[in-house]
């Protein structure tokens, strides 16, 4: 179960994160639209934010450091659950830029916030899930004997 809720959640925020990182002022357009931050630190996160979407999928993906990665990957997908909230309660009407994008919505076209909020509340679960259980099978961290057990092994079986 774990290597599932790695490899989904590596998968999610490598796609999210390559999505923007080709046009990165897209990205910085997405994070000023939540209104949440000074102007400053919204541009260093929204140029920021692909980069580490990236490199944390990419280290579920492999299993490198998976307790680390996963509780980084679950705060970043509780920070966007907070953001999409905040957004919603505020009559905010804009589109997440989850996968690219963002910003105000066009005329006609409705947020989806509460899908949005049950996504990523869902990988905040498999975020959690990954850091609480080893990091499952074809993660190297067990091949490289760091995060602890790799979950193949019976419980309790010191053979």
């Amino acid at each position: 179960m774990t290597t599932v809720a790695r490899l989904v959640l590596g998968g999610v925020l490598v796609a999210a994160g390559a999505l923007k990182i080709g046009n990165p002022a897209d990205s910085v357009v997405a994070v000023k639209a939540y209104q949440l931050l000074p102007e400053p630190v919204a541009v260093a996160v929204g140029y920021a934010l692909p980069i580490l979407e990236i490199v944390v999928g990419v280290l579920l993906i492999v299993g490198l450091l998976t307790r680390v990665a996963a509780v980084i990957a679950g705060l970043l997908m509780f920070a966007f659950v907070f953001g999409i909230a905040w957004a919603w309660a505020n009559g905010l009407r804009i589109d997440c830029g989850c996968f690219g994008g963002g910003g105000q919505l066009g005329v006609g076209q409705e947020p989806t916030y509460l899908l949005d909020i049950l996504r990523d509340f869902g990988l905040v679960l498999l975020g959690v899930w990954t850091v609480r259980f080893p990091p499952g099978r074809f993660a190297l961290d067990g091949a490289l004997g760091i995060g602890g057990d790799t979950g193949d092994d019976d419980e309790g079986d010191d053979r």
